[in-house]
């Protein structure tokens, strides 16, 4: 609605060309009618005649002018609506969190900002100009015919009842059908979208024949469903059809008997018929835009749940003012996902403060959990998690993540230029910055051998490159943000073990004042680090400096013995 009223005039003038060029329409069997009637009674002249036909021809002129006008107003404003509203849907799910995410796979999304959206566009578009042309012609070639003859009008307007209550029992069929649908193509689209992104790894394992046999048992019965619902389109629009032709013949009947008779002229019989087959179109019309409308209803319905949807971070009602960031704090920190029975952290309690601190443990320890939590990703209870001793739920969502710079375990990159890239979260970074962020990272000199150097592109989510490449680009783009907190949750798993040790080395003139966390499976990197923790089922099973580790925890020990005999083995 608020997209109707930012957009009023253009539907009003586009409405009132529509309307004008149904007028036009209209007074067309009049002029008919007169000519007809001149000829009946012998009073028609060669001027007279070419005077009609002129007067026909400038409302044609007339209506061909006015419809392009409607067309590209009315029109004009259904493609303007599918814009704002796809603007709107991309900015609200950029604003929703990791748990909306979770819950809804991209395909789901891809099939809303796709063919649901076309669905409201058509439906608010050619829709609702045919639903007003349909209304406006039919009430008004029904008086005009009226004028003519009242019983002759109500023979032809008998069926209309009969196509009024199947188009309703139909419609309500059509909804139910075309939302099963619309739920098949997003499963089809993810379907599709997943493949796409793991097509290495599906070659890898010669999979390429059961994804297309799965492929193709979606596409089957997406199908098949596709004809159940055409099977209900198909009924509407014939029978539309047979309602109309089965008020023709009661016209040609009845009236041809009372123009025989003399009750009506034959120019008002003529007239009449005109009228009539003007009045055909919306009765044919009515099956397809409540098709339509079902269409776009049900397509809308999908894209409200969504826009509905709140993120379950929300913003506090009094935020604090953002402090200096000299610590981080973890108390009695308990966190479970939705959909799973283990606790992912179990009463966990932890004080970071400026400097390395290490993270290790085995898989599903909670490492990464943890990292996420304090990167602001999902949702905590009050009092558990804090930057230098305020509450997170205190400070406002956005400045407190502007403060964090976090390397995620998978790492993600753009279909762009290395520059690009690493540029990502400042824009406006100089080429000198972009370049000691780069050596920081220990890949600006690989940078520097592409052809293109810093413009080369790195292809579908990195493809071009190596793992340790991408992992070293993403780790760059962090340092560029020059944040007092930076968390790498196993950034450097594919950095072989000399870059590795020349990366952390980089930190030593980085590092005084900053918070930075590195999440492990490797001990190598962890050597440089203040404190190290070992984490299990959710908990810091032991903490202190890597030589203290040694002495009190059987499991780092373990790992360290193991990793510095077998090389790069992981836990």
């Amino acid at each position: 609605m608020p997209y109707f009223k930012k957009y009023w005039q253009r539907l009003f003038w586009g409405i009132l060309a529509l309307l004008t060029v149904d007028l036009l329409q209209l007074y067309i069997p009049r002029v008919i009618k007169q000519a007809v009637d001149a000829l009946q009674l012998g009073q028609a002249t060669s001027a007279s005649l070419l005077g009609q036909g002129g007067l026909i021809l400038s409302f044609a002129i007339g209506i061909a002018f006015f419809r392009f006008t409607w067309r590209y107003l009315v029109l004009g404003f259904s493609r303007l609506l599918e814009r704002d509203l796809r603007n709107l849907l991309l900015s609200r799910l950029v604003r929703m969190d990791r748990p909306f995410f979770n819950r809804r796979p991209a395909g789901e999304i891809m099939a809303l900002s796709g063919n649901d959206l076309t669905n409201v566009q058509m439906a608010c578009g050619i829709g609702i100009v045919s639903f007003i042309d349909a209304f406006m012609m039919t009430a008004a070639a029904v008086v005009f015919m009226a004028y003519i003859h009242p019983g002759l009008t109500f023979l032809a307007l008998a069926p209309m009842p009969v196509l009024a209550i199947s188009t309703g029992l139909l419609s309500a069929m059509l909804h139910k059908r075309y939302k099963l649908v619309q739920e098949q193509f997003s499963d089809l689209t993810e379907f599709a979208r997943s493949t796409l992104m793991a097509i290495r790894l599906i070659k890898a394992y010669t999979q390429e024949q059961r994804q297309t046999e799965h492929f193709d048992r979606l596409g089957k019965d997406f199908v098949r469903n596709n004809i159940r619902l055409a099977m209900v389109q198909g009924i509407l629009t014939p029978f539309s059809t047979l309602i109309a032709s089965t008020s023709l013949l009661l016209v040609l009947y009845f009236g041809g008997r009372l123009t025989i008779a003399g009750t009506i002229s034959i120019g008002d019989f003529v007239a009449f018929m005109t009228y009539l087959g003007l009045l055909t179109w919306p009765m044919m019309a009515m099956g397809w835009v409540a098709n339509l409308f079902q269409r776009g209803v049900t397509s809308l319905y999908r894209i409200s749940k969504v826009m509905e949807e709140e993120p379950l971070l929300r913003e506090p009602q009094n935020p604090l003012p953002l402090p200096v960031v000299t610590s981080l704090s973890v108390r009695n920190l308990s966190f479970q996902y939705s959909g799973r029975k283990a606790m992912a952290l179990n009463d966990l309690s932890l004080d970071i403060s400026p400097g390395l601190l290490g993270i290790v443990g085995r898989t599903g320890s909670g490492k990464s959990t943890l990292c996420q939590l304090l990167a602001r990703l999902y949702p905590v209870p009050d009092d558990r998690l804090f930057m230098a001793g305020i509450d997170y739920n205190q400070l406002p969502l956005a400045e407190l993540r502007e403060k964090i710079a976090y390397v995620p375990q998978e790492t993600i990159l753009f279909s762009d230029t290395i520059r690009t890239n690493i540029a990502f979260g400042r824009p406006d970074a100089s080429d000198a910055e972009i370049a000691q962020a780069a050596r920081a990272a220990g890949i600006h000199e690989e940078i520097a051998a592409f052809k293109d150097g810093y413009q080369s592109l790195v292809g579908e989510k990195g493809l071009l490159l190596s793992g340790g490449q991408r992992q070293r680009i993403a780790l760059a783009r962090a340092l560029l943000l020059d944040r007092p907190v930076v968390i790498i949750d196993d950034g450097l798993s594919a950095v072989d073990t000399d870059t590795e040790h020349q990366i952390i080395k980089n930190f030593d003139s980085w590092l005084p004042g900053r918070i930075c966390i590195l999440v492990s499976h490797r001990v190598a990197p962890l050597l440089a680090a203040e404190r190290i923790i070992v984490m299990e089922k959710g908990s810091i099973a032991a903490q202190g400096s890597h030589l203290q580790l040694l002495e009190t925890s059987p499991f780092y020990r373990t790992i360290y013995q193991h990793q510095t005999t077998a090389g790069e083995a992981k836990v």
